[in-house]
């Protein structure tokens, strides 16, 4: 008799047992089975977030080449997730107050760069190009810890921008093809440049030949002076005090005319990298050649003349004084641009 009753109830627990394995295993499932759900829910959602906000870009690209963007704009399409095409952003100061010659050079070739791609037939929603202004952006600026404009920037469709992502503006330039390039080089987006026609090359060349076949034509009876030796002399000392100031290196690399801080106002026309220059920075060169150059003729014309003795001297004194002065000013440039270099003369 106890042995039927203890058979019983192991027959019962086994039976109890059985059943709450059962329900372990139906709550399993079930629980498996929402976040089966939970997780179709949210991709669904992602999915539907990233499309609406692919489609809002191009909206807005169709309109202007570049977007612009405030602070919450900036948030919402360039830094939260998620996101599958590439921004490049270039952060100015185009307000007339904040008196950024540079930024506004700098916009003029990023339009140039932007319009090649949204009307290039390679253009596609994997890469769009914004702006953000200080003005209507500064706390995008204080969130990045920006304190300089013009600065280009890309962020990638996964992941953080590195430190490659931050074009080197001080360096390159900020001409459209060199823009171009390195957009090519983070993002494997090969762009065109296609520059809308200027033709103010043109015209001045035909009004030059029109003053030069026209000054030929009136004095057609007398020319002798195309034989006169000073005109050619100056005119090949204009073209090499150009050359040697570096006004090529100015056409290739497009570089500002020059850098104003925007934490002081202070406005820096000599660059302080040997790597890298100043448009003022050529014309400031190109006088002191000048200069240089002027002195070196008058001492030759005091030397060689056979004029007054006084008269003589004066001229060898401010011949002298101008080489002495304005090569002191080049050497005392040059010094400043390569760190390190021992010699200086007059002027540290």
């Amino acid at each position: 008799m106890m042995d039927a009753r203890w058979c019983e109830r192991g027959n019962l627990s086994r039976t109890r047992l059985s059943g709450f394995q059962s329900l372990l295993r139906h709550t399993a499932k079930a629980r498996s089975g929402l976040v089966e759900v939970f997780q179709r829910t949210e991709k669904a959602s992602l999915s539907n977030l990233l499309s609406e906000k692919v489609e809002q870009l191009m909206e807005w690209s169709s309109r202007r080449s570049v977007v612009r963007m405030n602070g919450d704009k900036f948030r919402r399409f360039v830094k939260a997730p998620p996101r599958n095409y590439s921004v490049i952003v270039m952060f100015t100061a185009l307000q007339p107050q904040r008196q950024c010659s540079v930024c506004r050079q700098a916009n003029e070739e990023y339009q140039v760069l932007a319009n090649s791609w949204r009307y290039s037939s390679a253009f596609s929603n994997k890469l769009f190009f914004t702006v953000v202004d200080y003005d209507e952006g500064a706390d995008v600026f204080q969130q990045l810890n920006m304190n300089s404009a013009p600065t280009f920037m890309h962020f990638p469709a996964k992941g953080k921008p590195k430190r490659a992502d931050t074009f080197d503006l001080q360096r390159i330039g900020f001409a459209s093809e060199q823009l171009a390039k390195w957009i090519a080089d983070r993002t494997d987006v090969q762009i065109r440049v296609f520059r809308p026609p200027n033709y103010s090359g043109t015209i001045a060349l035909a009004l030059l030949v029109s003053l030069v076949g026209g000054l030929l034509y009136l004095r057609r009876n007398n020319l002798e002076f195309i034989y006169n030796k000073t005109g050619w002399a100056m005119a090949a000392l204009c073209v090499v005090f150009a050359m040697t100031s570096g006004q090529m290196w100015n056409h290739i690399r497009g570089p500002p005319y020059a850098h104003k801080n925007p934490q002081n106002g202070q406005v820096s026309y000599i660059h302080g990298s040997s790597q890298a220059q100043f448009v003022a920075e050529s014309h400031i060169i190109l006088l002191l050649n000048a200069a240089i150059t002027m002195g070196m003729v008058l001492l030759n014309e005091a030397a060689t003349s056979k004029g007054d003795v006084g008269k003589r001297r004066i001229i060898c004194l401010v011949g002298l004084g101008l080489v002495v002065f304005f090569f002191s000013f080049l050497l005392s440039i040059f010094r400043s641009k390569y760190h390190g270099y021992p010699y200086s003369f007059l002027i540290k």
